[in-house]
C-alpha cells in the first residue's frame, strides 16, 4: 500500500516537473520584439487595419478617424515603394522591457526593394497582458 503511494507521489512529481520545463514563459524582450515585428509584418502583408490597431489608445475613436489613419498607412507604404521599391522585410533585431514600468522599446531593421537597410526603434506599453506600439 506505502508502496503504491511512493509510486504515485513520484508519478506525480515528475510530472509536474515535466510540465512546468515545458511551459517556461517567453521572455518579455522576445515578447516586445515579436509583437512590434507582427505588426509591421501586417502591414507589409496590406492589413493596414491591424497595424493600427496594434497602437495603443486609452479610449476607442471614431470610426472616420480610424480610417483616416488605415488610408494613411496605406499612403507610408506606398511613399516607400516609390522611394525604395518598398519594404521587402521587417526583422526584429533587438527589443528591451521593463516590465516593472510595463513599456518597452523593439528594434526592427527594414530590408527595402533597393537594398537599403534601417534600423527604426518602436516604443511600446504593455496593456493587460497585450504589448501595444506607442
Amino acid at each position: 500500500m506505502k508502496m503504491k503511494i511512493y509510486i504515485y507521489l513520484i508519478i506525480i512529481g515528475l510530472t509536474a516537473a515535466m510540465m512546468t520545463a515545458c511551459t517556461e514563459q517567453p521572455k518579455a524582450d522576445n515578447m516586445v520584439a515579436a509583437t512590434a515585428c507582427a505588426y509591421y509584418e501586417a502591414l507589409l502583408r496590406g492589413h493596414y487595419d491591424q497595424f493600427v490597431d496594434g497602437t495603443y489608445r486609452p479610449d476607442s475613436i471614431p470610426a472616420g478617424y480610424r480610417e483616416q489613419l488605415i488610408a494613411n498607412a496605406r499612403m507610408y507604404i506606398g511613399q516607400q515603394q516609390d522611394e525604395h521599391h518598398g519594404i521587402q522585410r521587417v526583422r526584429a533585431v533587438g527589443a528591451q522591457a521593463d516590465t516593472a514600468n510595463h513599456v518597452g522599446t523593439a528594434y526592427l531593421e527594414f530590408t527595402y526593394g533597393d537594398s537599403l537597410r534601417e534600423q527604426v526603434a518602436v516604443p511600446m506599453v504593455c496593456v493587460r497582458g497585450v504589448w501595444y506600439m506607442r
